[in-house]
């Protein structure tokens, strides 16, 4: 039981340094429009989480069968999804998150839906390669139920998170206000380059073992 919480506690932590609910919340804000009433907001935080989640389920079952397919070999994709991890931190600790702004095909698309929640709010903002890659290498080194379990749960915890924070973003942004967002997002991007480092490491050591 003592591993499962340690593993669950672990995987909780990584994934919400990698999401960053604070930081993310406010850029969320900034796509949406100022006059936008809580019951839009609650609409939009429920629809991209609902969106995050599916996208979780759909990486976490496929992802083995796409590295089969491509012959893919699970420590490279630790190596490069740590190097997108720390591309990822770095942007983080020197402040310069930004939102992606949505193509054109995007732009017609939520013109016709009237709807940001699930592009590019739940993807690739909240959802982006960081997390995508970081599914399928703890997806990797799961071999066990209560591996996947833990897994599992974490994710879902941090589903839960997100939906607190983008419900209740603008209070947030009150509360810590620009800077306050900004130290918060800064200190994740340090822990998610420590993860990165370590992915990095652990890949490269068995790669060398593999083919040295």
């Amino acid at each position: 039981m003592n591993i499962f919480l340690d593993s669950l506690l672990q995987n909780t932590i990584t994934f919400f340094a990698i999401l960053d609910p604070i930081g993310v919340s406010a850029l969320v804000l900034s796509l949406l429009p100022a006059a936008i009433t809580p019951t839009q907001m609650n609409d939009v935080a429920r629809k991209s989480t609902f969106t995050i989640i599916i996208a979780f389920f759909v990486v976490l079952i496929s992802g083995d069968f796409v590295l089969k397919v491509f012959a893919i070999n699970q420590n490279s994709v630790k190596v490069m999804g740590g190097l997108v991890l720390i591309l990822m931190a770095l942007q983080m600790v020197r402040g310069s998150m930004k939102s992606k702004k949505p193509t054109k095909a995007e732009e017609i698309d939520v013109k016709d839906h009237d709807d940001l929640s699930v592009i590019p709010i739940a993807i690739p903002i909240t959802f982006g390669p960081g997390i995508f890659t970081t599914i399928i290498i703890y997806k990797q080194e799961a071999h066990t139920f209560m591996d996947i379990s833990s897994l599992i749960l974490a994710f879902l915890i941090n589903a839960f998170l997100i939906y607190i924070t983008f419900r209740y973003s603008v209070y947030i942004k009150k509360f810590l206000g620009i800077t306050g967002q900004n130290i918060v997002t800064k200190v994740m991007g340090l822990i998610v380059g420590a993860i990165a480092v370590q992915f990095i490491i652990s890949g490269a050591v068995e790669l060398i073992k593999i083919y040295m």
